[in-house]
């Protein structure tokens, strides 16, 4: 573990490094508390923290209050704060400035051990605690097959397109993808392989994407794509484009499930449309794309020049 040692006494600094290295820790020093504020806000700085309270140019209390506030983005940072101080309205006061522990010169270097192995168990709590929460959050918002967004995710995705959209953003359109015969590939070469092919079709389908377009499994087979600041033409295209790819380069063959095809429907966002509306014309042009012959881009043009002649 990486601790930051912000200390403007030679003498102090000396000792408490050395005790630091001695007990195997790596040391980031501060000679003041401007130079101790730029570190501490680096999210890849030290967790742990051993800060005089008088400091030059930014004091030791005065980087705890900032830490507790999130001042600049700052992360949780676990303080020690050292001084000369040992009166109790001083301690309450390094308290109340967020500090996580108080250390009155001069010391015991055991004491300082102790109270840096309390910091340290903390500090690796957190972290856990962090990384718990990540897991849980990705896994609320992802499919635990494809790791692409899960349905839900992708539909308020595409809400906040839409929402953008009616700020005059641009447009959005979204492509309904569905996997041809997907049910023969399940039932001829089993479902591990069908879980294979639908893994790597969302990799191909991220890969193809622009970085703020969106990408979901929508259910089963069937996947959706979001794609903003383009028109019904060009997104037809760029769809078209991905399923050709498919051909080009065909999807898991080494598991035996050879060429792998595709059916998609295109639509264009109408002005004032809600999500519902508008995933119900790309549906309509992807069942206009199956019943086609599938291996096929229909748009919702399509469909409304076939209801009209």
């Amino acid at each position: 573990m990486r601790i930051l040692l912000a200390e403007d006494s030679a003498f102090y600094h000396r000792m408490i490094s050395n005790y630091l290295t001695q007990w195997g820790f790596d040391l980031v020093s501060a000679k003041d508390g401007k130079q101790a504020w730029k570190v501490l806000r680096n999210p890849e700085g030290p967790r742990l923290a051993l800060l005089d309270w008088m400091l030059p140019e930014i004091e030791g209390i005065e980087l705890c209050r900032r830490l507790r506030t999130g001042a600049e983005g700052a992360g949780y940072v676990y303080t020690v704060l050292i001084t000369s101080k040992n009166q109790k309205h001083e301690m309450l006061e390094a308290m109340d400035a967020g500090a996580d522990d108080f250390l009155s010169k001069p010391f015991d270097p055991a004491e300082l051990k102790a109270r840096i192995q309390v910091g340290k168990r903390i500090v690796e709590l957190q972290q856990k605690l962090v990384s718990a929460n990540d897991a849980l959050r990705v896994a609320a918002t992802h499919d635990l097959l494809t790791r692409i967004w899960n349905r839900g995710e992708v539909l308020a995705f595409l809400g906040r397109e839409l929402a953008r959209a009616r700020r005059g953003a641009g447009p959005v359109n979204v492509v309904l993808v569905d996997v041809d015969h997907f049910k023969n590939i399940n039932d001829e070469l089993g479902h591990h392989v069908g879980d294979l092919v639908l893994t790597e079709l969302a990799k191909r389908f991220s890969r193809s994407l622009r970085e703020y377009d969106g990408v979901g499994r929508y259910g089963g087979e069937e996947f959706l794509l979001v794609m903003s600041g383009c028109d019904l033409a060009t997104a037809t295209r760029r769809a078209n484009e991905i399923r050709t790819s498919l051909l080009i380069e065909p999807l898991a063959s080494a598991a035996g499930a050879g060429a792998v095809t595709v059916s998609m429907g295109v639509a264009l966002a109408e002005p004032g449309e809600t999500v519902e509306d508008l995933l119900r014309r790309a549906d309509e042009a992807l069942y206009r794309a199956k019943r086609g012959g599938r291996n096929r881009v229909e748009s919702s043009n399509d469909v409304l020049a076939a209801a009209r002649s």
